[in-house]
């Protein structure tokens, strides 16, 4: 079930998005591939939930699944990923959301590496990137660990 966010919460949200930001995460839009910020980067680090902040996904887990988007293989923290049955476009696919903001990230696939051969197939616009080197200084200290 999806959450309903307050008046104030809304109005701060859709302030602070870009117009893709917002398109991806509240209205369930999908950014064009290879023409986003994520899909090709290689630094090491933490995406977090544009809109709530919570960590996401890690680097460590991302791979060039060649589809234009970030893809990674797991997440950081199961509880704040929800999966939702997604039938849009004459399509089942498995939509994933953020669980404390609700934001639209994007899709669960099964054609990944690995023994699960999960594939989260992820908008950028929906992360934000937290450098190695700034998760200290941007009250993510915790996750330092994750690259030792």
């Amino acid at each position: 079930m999806r959450k309903h966010w307050a008046a104030k919460e809304f109005e701060d949200t859709k302030k602070n998005l870009t117009d893709m930001q917002y398109y991806v995460t509240q209205e369930q839009g999908t950014e064009p591939p290879f023409q986003n910020e994520f899909w090709n980067n290689a630094n090491e680090g933490i995406y977090v939930d544009i809109v709530s902040g919570k960590p996401l996904f890690s680097s460590l887990d991302q791979y060039d699944a060649g589809c234009g988007w970030p893809s990674f293989t797991k997440a950081i923290d199961a509880k704040e990923i929800v999966e939702e049955l997604d039938t849009s476009h004459g399509m089942v696919r498995t939509e994933v959301r953020s669980n404390t903001a609700d934001s639209h990230l994007g899709h669960l696939f099964y054609d990944g590496p690995g023994p699960t051969r999960m594939r989260f197939c992820i908008n950028s616009a929906a992360l934000r990137f937290i450098p190695k080197e700034d998760l200290e200084k941007e009250g993510y200290g915790e996750y330092i660990k994750l690259f030792s």
